[in-house]
Order: structure tokens, then sequence, then C-alpha cells
């Protein structure tokens, strides 16, 4: 997994990027302050973010928030020396995946980064997943539409509409909502001339 560490701290940065390569990662970085990590996220599209939250420039919370609202959402390890109980309350609020206290112990940094991949892997899929059903409900809403235009204009039956509709898809080996979209947008040619 590629791994972009944002650590102001050379001598903790070092030890991350040795800790990443023992457990066969690779790392990217380090680099030193929040606006760096933004700009070599984009440049490197690593899988997984490890971000100090105090840093220069922009901390590593803004960094992966604004990563996140530009595209580029990945799972976010933050890793701090400073114990804040408001900084893990702004932490969960950015998304963030899993949080760690420094010094950091290797089987605590592989243990985040799996369930930083873990939890973000099923927020995509739960994203997908609600796509789809906003999808579903759109082509629902579309095939309603057309079955209303069919009704009034050829004076069918609601079962008699839906049936024209899965007729005519199957036969030119369309989608239902494909039909459905070009009924509605020839509405035109339904309508009785004046």
């Amino acid at each position: 997994m590629k791994v972009l560490i944002a650590e102001d701290d050379p001598v903790v940065a070092l030890g991350l990027t040795e800790r990443l390569r023992s457990l066969g990662h690779d790392p990217i970085g380090p680099v030193g302050d929040g606006e760096q990590a933004v700009a070599e996220a984009k440049a490197s599209l690593p899988d997984l973010y490890l971000f100090d939250i105090e840093m220069p420039a922009l901390d590593g919370l803004a960094a992966a928030v604004q990563l996140a609202g530009e595209g580029f959402r990945r799972p976010v390890v933050i890793v701090t020396g400073v114990d804040d109980p408001s900084l893990v309350e702004r932490s969960i609020a950015s998304g963030v995946s899993a949080y760690l206290t420094k010094p950091i112990d290797t089987r605590e940094l592989d243990a985040a980064i799996k369930l930083a991949a873990a939890r973000h892997a099923e927020f995509e899929a739960l994203e997908a997943e609600v796509s789809k059903a906003q999808q579903a409900l759109e082509d629902r809403k579309l095939v309603e539409r057309a079955k209303g235009l069919l009704m009034s204009a050829l004076k069918l039956s609601e079962q008699d509409a839906f049936r024209r509709l899965q007729t005519t898809a199957r036969e030119r080996n369309l989608r239902l909502a494909d039909v459905a979209r070009r009924i509605v947008e020839q509405q035109s040619l339904l309508e009785p001339k004046a």
C-alpha cells in the first residue's frame, strides 16, 4: 500500500517511514506540512494518508478534509503527540479512520492502517449502495412519468401502459428506464395536435 507521510518532526518522520517499510508498505514522503501533503497527495495518489495533526501551514486534519473535498478522499490515520480530547472529536468529525498517539508502536501502526483501510472500503461500498438506490429511485420516477404520458396520450390503463413500456424495452433490447427516458424526451409527439 502506498502511504503518504506528513510529519513535521524529521526524526518521527524517519521512524514512520522505516516502520511502514518493515510492514511491507511503500512510504511516500515524508512531507513537513499540510500544504505539501495536499500537493503530494494530488501528485502521487497514495492509498492512505498518515498525517500528524499539528504541522505548519495547514494541520493534518485540515489537509485530510481539503483532500476529501477535492475528490482525493483516502483512509486517514492521524498521529499526534498532544493529549487533547477535543482533537479526537475533531478527528471523528473530519472522517479520520484511526488515531494514534506518539510514541507509535509498530503493531499499533499496522493495526491502525488495516482498520483505516477496512473502514474506508466499507464506507465506499455503502456510498456505492446509496448511489445505486438513488439511481433506482430516479429510474422508477422516470418510468412512472412515461407511463402517465402513455396513459394520457393513448388512453391506456396503467397496466397496459406499463406492458407497452416493457414490450418496447424487450424488443429494442433496452433498459425500461431508457425507454421511459425517450418517451419523456419525446412527449411532444404524444400530445394531440390542436
